[in-house]
């Protein structure tokens, strides 16, 4: 159990009953929030996708992000990492550190992880809250048939390079949010409530040959995608897309947008790999899951990424996002 210090008037399992109440339900939760542990009934024949991702105050969200932004978010960086396994969520956990007890703002925190959990069919079945810096981690688990999981070792010397939806939005806002200027509020929504992609990621299972959600940075995740295949990898910078407020906003900066682009990470869209063979049945799979999709590179025998502006290669400062870097 948690350890939050609450005033008289709202204690811990105040919050913790705050948060039952909108829990959610599943035939399949045969024990849920209030015991030592849940109780679950996957069913017969399919694997568990399980993903684990951590928001703190000041580093994944900026500090004066609405609380229903911040539920939001924290549930659906978790569900990406489902759509890139082309998994279907089911089920999560939600462990919560917070100053203080403050029932507004659990209110509106868990209105907006709530909106999300319920558009995907996913119940809140447990988890913590402790007193201490903002902080929310969230465990999702979700069900894919065996043999039909999207992973990162399965590029192939060939394949095709594809990227849902439009990259850079998130990064831009980010910067400009650290820069303290004004965020027009389309990037802001794209960095605050990001779409996990899952109908797509789930219609990609047996067509794409890897996966990888972007959250790092392009050029990052599609470097972790080529190391764990033994490949490598070209990126066309030129095809990136990008959306018209990003494309607006960058019109006279084409060194931001390419940044922004390639090494901004936090848009959590899919970059999948693909046979060209399987083309038309990407575009299909786009088309069904109402999402976009654009070929941006193809996959080589030289390890690697390159990042390629026409004929000339691209060095950026850093591929993408890592923790603890110096």
């Amino acid at each position: 159990s948690g350890r939050v210090q609450c005033t008289p008037m709202t204690g811990e399992f105040d919050l913790i009953q705050r948060i039952r109440a909108r829990a959610g339900t599943r035939d399949d939760v045969v024990l849920g929030i209030g015991d030592d542990a849940a109780l679950l009934a996957p069913p017969p024949g399919m694997q568990l996708a399980v993903a684990t991702d951590t928001l703190n105050s000041g580093v994944h969200f900026p500090p004066e992000t609405a609380a229903r932004d911040i539920g939001w978010k924290a549930l659906a960086v978790n569900l990406s990492d489902l759509a890139a396994m082309g998994a279907t969520p089911a089920w999560c956990s939600l462990s919560l550190s917070m100053p203080q007890a403050d029932d507004a703002w659990l209110d509106d925190f868990i209105d907006g992880f709530m909106a999300l959990a319920a558009m995907h069919d996913v119940a809140l079945i447990g988890g913590d809250t402790t007193r201490g810096p903002l902080s929310i981690c969230v465990n999702v688990m979700g069900l894919i048939e065996p043999g039909r999981a999207l992973r990162r070792d399965g590029a192939q010397v060939g394949d095709d390079i594809w990227v849902s939806g439009t990259l850079g939005d998130a990064a831009a806002a980010l910067s400009l949010w650290q820069s303290d200027k004004p965020m027009p509020a389309e990037l802001r929504e794209r960095l605050n409530r990001p779409t996990p992609r899952v109908a797509l990621g789930c219609a990609l299972a047996g067509i794409a040959t890897a996966c990888i959600d972007v959250s790092d940075g392009l050029l990052a995740d599609i470097g972790h995608v080529v190391a764990a295949s033994g490949v490598g990898a070209e990126v066309d910078l030129d095809v990136l897309p990008a959306s018209p407020r990003l494309r607006a906003l960058a019109a006279d900066d084409a060194e931001a947008l390419r940044r922004w682009q390639a090494t901004g990470g936090d848009d959590y869209e899919l970059c999948f790999t693909a046979s060209p063979a399987q083309t038309q049945r990407v575009i299909e799979a786009g088309i069904a899951s109402g999402t976009a999709v654009t070929r941006v590179g193809c996959i080589k025998a030289a390890p690697g990424v390159r990042a390629l502006q026409g004929d000339d290669e691209w060095q950026p400062v850093s591929t993408g996002h890592e923790h603890f870097s110096i």
